[in-house]
């Protein structure tokens, strides 16, 4: 008979191998990244201006989980950890966003520019607005995947990764 998963066993695993979970939600996050890329260079889906946000989001949650894994302390693993959780909050708040534009399209569509082209084009002050702000490329659906879009999954994937975060502070253990 196989062993079980109950949350006292994930728990225990938390609990028994925290720094190995951070390497490995490190070497997930280069995971997505790699298949977003994947996604954009060989299926030619074009990132939209949140999609380039989401990304920098994840590529800062891999490489704050994967330092936290390496370095050792209390203090260091706390503020990493609280690290982690605000740059994969940040991530499920623009993929939450865009899972709202893609579900209630605005009525008037306008294509936007792409993040590059806004930054060679606007002074910084008025990109980072307009890049929040979205466009008609990021209510439009190209993927799904069971239903869902990769902004619903994105959301879900940092949404998982600031639920982790908030149980290895509240279970965090000594150095």
């Amino acid at each position: 008979m196989a062993p079980s998963l109950s949350p006292t066993t994930l728990l225990a695993l938390l609990d028994q191998y925290p720094r190995r979970i951070l390497a490995l939600t490190s070497a997930a996050c280069v995971a997505l990244l790699v298949y977003g890329l994947y996604l954009q260079h060989a299926v030619g889906l074009d990132p939209c201006p949140m999609c380039i946000v989401q990304r920098y989001a994840l590529l800062l949650v891999a490489v704050v989980a994967g330092v936290t894994a390496a370095l050792r302390g209390r203090w260091l693993y706390t503020a990493g950890l609280i690290s982690m959780g605000v740059a994969a909050g940040s991530g499920a708040f623009v993929a939450a966003r865009q899972s709202f534009l893609q579900w209630y399209p605005p009525e008037v569509l306008t294509c936007g520019r792409d993040l590059y082209g806004m930054i060679e084009s606007f002074p910084l002050k008025r990109v980072i607005p307009m890049v929040f702000k979205g466009s008609g490329d990021c209510s439009k659906v190209d993927w799904t995947f069971l239903g869902l879009t990769i902004a619903n999954w994105s959301f879900l994937c940092f949404a998982g990764i600031v639920a982790l975060s908030v149980v290895l502070l509240w279970r965090r253990s000594p150095a």
